[in-house]
């Protein structure tokens, strides 16, 4: 045998270990990796409970944060944080010194991350005046950012008149009070007079008996000064109705054809959320929204919904989750206006003023007085005495037996965020939801005017 040749057997030997070693490290790699991933996934975690094969995230989060988390009452950590949990369902509570305790029924998922997004409440919000002067008349803009108000209980007779007040986000103080636009006037009764905002929230119609005037809101304007528009009034409110009908088929459209249905013919009081993503309504007839009739979304609600529609009931469709919760029934006195949506065509071509000028004149009514009405019912549900969508969109604005409830769209965690003396027809959310504004007065002898319930 030459010196340098291997034996056969032992040749044989090398490669059967070779394989056998690139076999084990494949496995191993192999097993690792699959552990690696369903470890990532959320599986293979030890919880409370002991070792869990399978587990699903739920990443308790609230603002503010550092709040106390229960567990089905035990306390297992502070916001925000995330806990792995065996699949099932966990009540969940969030607490935190000085704020309204936030609670729901949660059902955790296998691989899926469940966040509770718990927005908190002070017991005990402070208050700051935003007027001094008495409010008589007041009007919101449709954006939300602006409101108009009248007084002529001022302690000088030059003070009488409108303002305005900008419901900004600046911090600097001086910059939220209101600045009067214009005086008082002996020709026109502005107590009496009704207002209609432009769709864009940039001017204000003003009508009182046999006058009509049109002024842009912001500037300092002589109100004696202004012309009579009475003559092109109808030509500028349907010019406002077919460009709100054109955003409305914009925004409508986003929704699957059978809630567009449903919203259109057999529903009122539609009111879109802030994000356009929700839709807040009042049924009118008794009907059924069909089931899935958008793909899943993973990590969906898991609160009771409800299809199957009544009239009166109000609910709240989420266009991105396809659930539909009821939060409420109309009660009371039914308002005499009510909002209807306009682009009722909306699976045909779209009208023009130009061609179809008679079809913008829905918001119309006889007299000034209800068509402001019908134009404020539109843009706001404050008109209406129902419920308001908050700015975050998660959340509903509602008064009732002299105290303010802030609750979230799928009807659960309904907090009283102030409890007092206030006018309930005039309660309005701040853009940004750090205040509510609310009509009171703390004094027999002396006027309303606006304060400032601060949330944040």
């Amino acid at each position: 045998m030459p010196p340098h040749s291997i034996a056969p057997k032992k040749l044989f030997n090398n490669v059967n270990l070779g394989v056998l070693y690139t076999l084990i490290s494949a496995v191993v790699i192999l097993l690792g990796t699959s552990i690696a991933i369903q470890y990532a996934k959320g599986n293979y975690r030890f919880t409370q409970k002991g070792f869990a094969p399978e587990t699903g995230l739920l990443n308790a989060n609230s603002f503010p944060s550092g709040a106390e988390v229960y567990i089905d009452g035990e306390l297992l950590t502070a916001t925000d944080n995330t806990l792995y949990l065996k699949p099932g369902d966990y009540s969940v509570e969030i607490r935190k010194e000085g704020y309204s305790p936030w609670k729901k029924q949660l059902a955790i998922r296998s691989e899926l991350v469940t966040q509770t997004n718990a927005q908190l409440f002070p017991t005990a919000p402070s208050f700051s005046p935003l007027t001094l002067t008495g409010v008589t008349i007041l009007s919101t803009s449709p954006d939300g950012q602006k409101v108009v108000f009248y007084t002529n209980t001022a302690q000088t007779k030059d003070k009488n008149g409108l303002y305005l007040l900008e419901l900004s986000n600046n911090f600097i103080p001086l910059q939220k009070t209101p600045k009067q636009i214009a005086e008082d006037v002996k020709a026109l009764n502005l107590k009496e007079a009704s207002y209609i905002w432009s769709p864009d929230s940039t001017e204000l119609m003003i009508g009182t008996d046999g006058k009509e005037i049109l002024i842009e809101v912001g500037a300092r304007i002589d109100l004696d000064a202004q012309t009579d528009i009475s003559w092109k009034q109808k030509q500028i409110l349907a010019e406002w109705e077919s460009e709100i009908y054109q955003k409305e088929r914009e925004f409508l459209k986003k929704y699957p054809d059978e809630m567009i249905e449903i919203a259109t013919s057999s529903a009122k009081n539609v009111y879109l959320s802030p994000d356009k993503k929700r839709m807040l309504y009042t049924a009118t007839i008794a009907t059924t929204l069909p089931a899935d009739i958008i793909s899943p979304v993973p990590s969906s609600s898991t609160q009771e919904e409800q299809r199957n529609l009544v009239p009166g009931g109000i609910y709240v469709y989420d266009s991105e989750e396809d659930r539909n919760f009821q939060i409420g029934v109309e009660s009371g006195s039914p308002s005499t206006v009510s909002k209807f949506l306009l682009s009722t065509d909306l699976f045909g071509p779209a009208k023009s003023l130009e061609t179809s000028p008679s079809a913008f004149t829905t918001l119309q009514a006889t007299n000034s007085a209800e068509t402001a009405k019908l134009f404020q019912a539109y843009h706001t549900s404050l008109a209406i005495n129902t419920l308001q969508w908050f700015p975050d969109s998660k959340h509903v604005l509602f008064a009732k037996d002299q105290q303010i409830h802030i609750m979230e769209y799928d009807g659960t965690n309904n907090t009283v965020v102030y409890s007092g003396p206030f006018e309930e027809s005039f309660v309005y959310p701040w853009p940004d939801g750090s205040k509510i504004l609310i009509l009171t007065s703390f004094s027999p002898d002396s006027p309303m005017n606006l304060y400032a319930v601060e949330l944040k």
